[in-house]
């Protein structure tokens, strides 16, 4: 069968491998529908291996070169023995967190903090950017009718985003700033929107990206950063000028995570979900004066996946706006990574289909 397989930087590529067979008696096998690009898959092929595994991963046995795609939709097409909850032709969205339920985290359905854990499509043998992929019985939920395989690949992607907003205890009439414009920033000013914030600020350096999001309409308010005021254009969004309720951090910038330090209310919460390298600059000391609530939200719980379908099919989170277009498994790196590391870019979704 085909598959889509990272190798090492740069080095992607559309070839040949071994169909699973056999399946354990816990196990499914899924064909896979539709399958995101996510940003963690643009920067492995950019200067990874970062998530993937060079050496063997001791939980999955995962190793280079791996198969990728976390995000994905698909339908089951075999069941192992012990399955119970599905059978051949459900259709399913991937929740791809895989480890034991033995641990402390694993038995609070948080295997990204077990040190025993591995993530479909970037540390487990199998992944969506394939014709076929096997995964544990609880990796696969059944997608309802009211909610098409697209929407369904976009589930991950958004459960990232509602677990940002649920970590930064956004309430009915807050104020939320956003920073960062990509297809997490963006799924996140949908999810702070469904859970009843009044005004959603957003900033995003990108002109072209603004146009986008400005269509898109996400937002009650779009800014640059970088321009003249910004921070006091911020301010007067919120009442007597004292700041947003919560500022969630989705860029990777760290001069973005010092903005929302500096523009966060006394009392207010800060959310860190972007992906900041080579550490920011912080005065812990304000953050005492100020009475902050500093988080970081990694992931998801596995258990939010019903949540985040039942967002989708009620309409209050339209991940289906996101998505630009569908290409091809030997499109990924000229018509899918490549245009998504383009500055210019409008890019926010692009979707692999591999039938």
């Amino acid at each position: 069968m085909k598959a889509v397989r990272f190798h090492g930087s740069r080095d992607i590529r559309w070839e040949d491998i071994a169909a699973p067979s056999g399946l354990r008696p816990e196990e499914v096998m899924v064909r896979p529908s539709l399958c995101g690009i996510c940003g963690t898959d643009v920067h492995e092929y950019l200067d990874g291996p970062h998530w993937t595994p060079k050496t063997k991963n001791p939980f999955s046995g995962a190793q280079l070169p791996q198969i990728l795609g976390h995000e994905f939709a698909g339908e089951i097409v075999a069941v192992g023995g012990a399955v119970t909850s599905l059978r051949p032709g459900d259709r399913v969205s991937i929740q791809p967190q895989v480890g034991p339920f033995s641990d402390y985290f694993g038995s609070r359905r948080l295997f990204q903090y077990s040190p025993a854990s591995a993530v479909i499509g970037l540390s487990w043998p199998w992944g969506g950017m394939s014709e076929l992929a096997v995964v544990n019985e609880y990796n696969a939920i059944r997608l309802p009718d009211s909610v098409t395989d697209a929407q369904g690949a976009m589930v991950e992607p958004a459960a990232v985003a509602v677990q940002s907003v649920d970590r930064g205890g956004v309430r009915t009439g807050d104020t939320v700033l956003v920073t960062g414009g990509g297809p997490i920033g963006v799924l996140v000013a949908m999810a702070a929107d469904a859970a009843g914030a009044a005004r959603v600020v957003m900033s995003e350096t990108s002109p072209g990206r603004r146009a986008r999001l400005e269509n898109l309409g996400v937002a009650s308010l779009l800014l640059d950063p970088r321009s003249e005021g910004f921070r006091q254009m911020v301010r007067d969004t919120t009442i007597e000028g004292v700041g947003v309720d919560v500022a969630i951090e989705c860029s990777g910038s760290a001069v973005a995570l010092e903005q929302c330090l500096d523009l966060v209310r006394p009392l207010g919460s800060v959310v860190v979900t972007g992906v900041i390298h080579g550490g920011a600059k912080v005065d812990p000391f304000q953050w005492l004066l100020k009475g902050l609530t500093i988080q970081a939200s990694l992931a998801y719980p596995t258990d939010i996946w019903p949540r985040v379908l039942a967002m989708i099919a009620s309409g209050k989170l339209p991940v289906e706006k996101l998505v630009d277009k569908t290409i091809g498994g030997s499109d990924v790196v000229g018509e899918g990574i490549l245009p998504l590391l383009d500055p210019a870019s409008t890019l926010l979704k692009v979707l692999v289909q591999t039938r």
